[in-house]
């Protein structure tokens, strides 16, 4: 029991260390950029789309890769092999001569980014029926954590030097291994293990499983779009922020734990009162509603202090997302659900490789001498466009449903 109590501590620092890490070097990855290119911050925006292109390409190919390889040797090597694969990330960035290095970095992590995938299965094979929700909820609870605490220390140390908080990202991790080496167990039992097969880890199968849900085919494309229009704040922020406002590094890392802080109000807190009292189709279309509005405030803003405040409807429109998977996950039986979630993980991945070089190069045309007219908040005007859109399809979707259940019921 000590073992295992001591394994789970384990896990929920590796995945608070690994968001923090990556929290700490938002509010810079931008100057950087600029630094290395010797371009202004609004170019460096498509740069850096190209950075989160390949880390997500690269962890779309890996992941099931590492995750069978998990089924084959165990939970704790691969868990390892990330933890240290995300060090050597760290320090590619924090000693990179050129931009090229960078890249090198930002590959390297997506191979071996499958730390949360692998403390998943971890945190799995050590759980019963009493304990697994509460457990798997401490993936939930590390990420907004860590999404708090990095970005604010990132802009803090970020007044020590450009590369400050990757050596404090590269230093936090490498030590986490270190520590994992030793203290560690293995959770999956050599009669639990499978072999490995190629077939079994491409990552191409589990969108094809998609093709089973007809029925939920709707809410589907409206979450491609939730996942698309929602990198015009993950992927953009820094860039529009800095180039817009003149903010510095260390305002760029307030902001950002501030977006922390009220996502894990809402998710923890406001969706346990709100979705329960208006029900899952009420949230969604109130949710995406909110998300709309907030991203089309940010394309209009004009002084820094609107941003925080429309901050506010924005992450609100945080209620949408659960709901429209719980909506999903209720037209799906119960031994396919699994299928579903890893489906529909598959699918965040691939938005996770279009959708920043949408939004940064959308940013980037709109601030340079190229476009017809000077427009910095164009990637969160198509975000705002692309989430009505969803709320469009995904009304259009559940009254189809409901139609079709009130003709059911009249033939019978």
């Amino acid at each position: 029991m000590k073992s295992r109590n001591a394994a789970i501590g384990f896990i929920f620092v590796t995945l608070l260390i690994d968001t923090i890490g990556w929290g700490l070097i938002i509010p810079v990855m931008p100057d950087l950029i600029s630094l290395l290119k010797h371009i202004p911050v609004n170019e460096a925006s498509a740069e850096g789309g190209l950075l989160l292109f390949v880390y997500a390409f690269m962890q779309f190919l890996c992941a099931p890769i590492m995750g069978n390889l998990g089924d084959q040797y165990g939970r704790r090597p691969v868990l390892l092999f990330s933890l240290f694969g995300f060090g050597v990330d760290y320090l590619f960035l924090a000693f990179a001569p050129t931009f090229g290095w960078l890249f090198v970095g930002r590959a390297v992590a997506g191979i071996t980014g499958a730390s949360f995938t692998t403390a998943a299965a971890y945190i799995a094979d050590i759980s019963n029926a009493e304990n697994r929700a509460k457990n798997f909820g401490m993936i939930g609870a590390a990420f907004g954590l860590g999404f708090i605490i990095g970005p604010a220390i990132g802009g803090l140390l970020s007044g020590f030097g450009l590369r400050a908080p990757f050596y404090a990202a590269a230093i936090l991790t490498l030590l986490n291994w270190l520590y994992g080496y030793f203290i560690l167990p293995e959770s999956l039992s050599l009669d639990h293990r499978r072999p490995f097969e190629w077939k079994r880890a491409n990552p191409f199968g589990a969108l094809a499983h998609l093709r089973k849900y007809p029925a939920i085919s709707g809410l589907i494309f409206s979450l491609i779009l939730v996942y698309l229009a929602a990198h015009a704040v993950q992927s953009n922020w820094n860039y529009f922020t800095i180039y817009r406002f003149n903010w510095t590094p260390k305002m760029v890392g307030i902001s950002l734990a501030v977006v922390g802080l009220l996502i894990a109000l809402v998710q923890a807190g406001l969706i346990r009162i709100i979705t329960p009292k208006i029900g899952d189709k009420r949230s969604i279309y109130l949710g995406l509603g909110l998300y709309s509005l907030g991203l089309f405030l940010f394309a209009f803003a004009t002084q820094s202090w609107m941003m925080f405040v429309f901050l506010i409807p924005y992450c609100l429109g945080g209620i949408a997302g659960p709901a429209l998977q719980a909506t999903m996950s209720g037209h799906v039986p119960p031994n396919e659900q699994g299928e579903l979630q890893g489906a529909l993980t598959s699918l965040m991945s691939v938005t996770s490789i279009i959708g920043p070089l949408l939004m940064t190069n959308l940013f980037a045309y709109f601030t340079s001498d190229k476009a017809p007219f000077h427009f910095p908040g164009a990637a969160f005007l198509l975000g705002g466009i692309l989430m009505l859109v969803s709320t469009f399809i995904a009304y259009n979707s559940l009254k189809s449903e409901k139609e079709r259940v009130v003709d059911t019921k009249n033939t019978q």
